[in-house]
């Protein structure tokens, strides 16, 4: 009679596990991100990891182009009710992603929803998280940040009589630096340039943060939507009236909009400085080995006399939509949850460049002497944690930013052209830009 309860009873907990595995249904995350190249097989093996060691949760990823081609399918997506859980979107579209009505804050993800207790919700690097916390809480979970660097070539220092372990500080400096580094045939052709930079918003927006400007009012669009540009006032203006000298005087190389033929000037050796987002230090490293060069990193060059603000973070963040099942976002938190644990963080700088964004995974990298390995790594932590804490630093919010970088960068082509002055310029610029914030504004009064 015992064993026909013991045989009964095992036979009740087998079929009782039958059930539960019928009624374990799988929950898929879709997440759509614009990492491509080799950061997007850094982020499906990422996901390959999660679905391995979580049986029940099945994320799918899929690189869906541009941050712009991310938020405007999304857009598409939540009419037909078929958005995906966890999207990545860049630091310009924080406001415009807070406005949209279509995400849940990731603070009220996990506290709400999950009810999850034993998150750790200041583990983020504090200037990491500071970008994304708005109204008291954070909005989106960091992901792949980056701040602007100044990237040098050693080599051609060292030829051009420079010590390759003292790089410029001063916008004086960097001019004079230049001068050295430029290489001119017999004919008087430039062949090598002292630096070249791209047309692009993001470098306007740092260079003034570190000059500690706001760049919108109302602090940067911390305290109250922003209704008026400040970019028009003398940190811009310092730094334009550099860069139109260095492009006049031949030592600058005005590679035009978009990054990329800055970054290939600099890797091809035709220009001997940069600045350049920290995200391109082991692409940069490797590039220059090529041509038997070695890169040197440094913080972003002040004007004489100025004191430092810093730089902000750039970057994306992962944002969750809310329209979904009580379990798919339980799921979803539990994802975003697995890519902040320190295993995870290293993982991500040590293959990208770009920044962890947990203190835990900070430490980690140091007990590894992966900084001391890797200076050039090392340098872009230094500068990020020198930042002052204040809302120059924090960097800027506003619904029509990507529009309004846009702007900046026909001012900036303005001014290299001769067209207009810096000044003229930059105030013709900064009242397109107080006409769109309010044509923005209006939408949320």
């Amino acid at each position: 009679m015992k064993r026909f309860f013991i045989v009964l009873g095992m036979l009740a907990l087998m079929l009782s596990l039958s059930l539960v595995n019928v009624s374990a249904k799988e929950v898929t995350i879709q997440f759509w991100h614009a990492m491509g190249g080799h950061n997007m097989e850094v982020v499906n093996s990422l996901v390959d990891q999660f679905n391995k060691t979580h049986p029940g949760i099945k994320v799918e990823a899929q690189m869906a182009g541009t941050y712009d081609d991310v938020l405007s399918k999304t857009q598409a997506a939540v009419r037909t009710k078929t958005a995906p859980h966890v999207i990545q979107i860049f630091e310009i579209g924080t406001r415009v992603m807070i406005d949209s009505g279509i995400i849940i804050p990731v603070e009220d993800l996990g506290k709400k929803v999950a009810r999850d207790r034993s998150f750790n919700w200041n583990k983020w690097i504090k200037p990491v998280a500071n970008y994304y916390r708005m109204d008291g809480k954070l909005n989106s979970m960091p992901f792949n940040s980056s701040t602007p660097l100044l990237y040098y070539n050693k080599t051609f220092f060292k030829q051009a009589g420079l010590d390759p372990n003292q790089p410029p500080q001063t916008f004086e400096d960097l001019k004079k630096y230049a001068e050295k580094l430029t290489v001119r045939d017999a004919q008087g052709a430039v062949t090598r340039y002292g630096m070249t930079l791209a047309i692009y918003g993001w470098f306007a927006e740092q260079m003034s943060y570190n000059q500690d400007a706001l760049y919108v009012n109302n602090n940067n669009g911390r305290t109250g939507r922003p209704t008026k540009a400040l970019f028009n006032g003398p940190a811009l203006v310092r730094f334009l009236d550099l860069w139109k000298a260095m492009v006049d005087q031949g030592t600058m190389l005005n590679a035009g909009a978009g990054t990329a033929p800055a970054q290939q000037a600099f890797l091809s050796g035709r220009a001997a400085m940069m600045f350049e987002s920290t995200a391109q230090v082991n692409n940069f490293e490797n590039g220059l080995k090529k041509i038997g060069s070695e890169l040197g990193t440094a913080y972003l060059p002040l004007p004489k006399g100025v004191k430092r603000g810093g730089v902000c973070i750039g970057g994306a963040s992962l944002w969750v939509t809310k329209d979904h099942p009580e379990e798919e976002l339980k799921a979803t938190w539990e994802f975003l949850k697995w890519l902040t644990l320190t295993e995870q963080q290293v993982y991500w700088f040590e293959n990208t460049g770009y920044f962890p964004t947990t203190l835990s995974a900070v430490e980690a990298a140091k007990k590894t002497r992966f900084f001391t390995e890797h200076p050039n790594y090392a340098t872009a932590f230094q500068q990020l944690l020198i930042a002052k804490n204040d809302y120059a630093t924090q960097g800027a919010v506003m619904g029509s930013f990507a529009a309004v970088r846009k702007t900046v960068e026909d001012a900036v082509e303005e001014v290299l052209s001769g067209k207009k002055t810096t000044k003229k310029a930059l105030d013709d610029a900064a009242a397109k830009v107080d006409k769109m914030l309010a044509e923005y504004n209006s939408l949320y009064q």
